[in-house]
């Protein structure tokens, strides 16, 4: 049996300031060591495409 994901999506480079120093927070948000802007990544979901025919 697999391994359980992760609970939080991880991140490999601000969305800010594009550095890759980041350092996870509490309630599943990341510190950005260059900009320190603090932020979240959230999974919405997954789009799949119509077939047109």
């Amino acid at each position: 049996m697999s391994e359980a994901a992760p609970s939080r999506a991880t991140p490999f480079h601000c969305p800010y300031c594009g550095d890759e120093d980041l350092r996870p927070e509490p309630e599943s948000a990341w510190l950005c060591s260059s900009c320190r802007r603090v932020f979240s990544v959230r999974f919405i979901g997954l789009r799949i495409p119509e077939v047109t025919r």
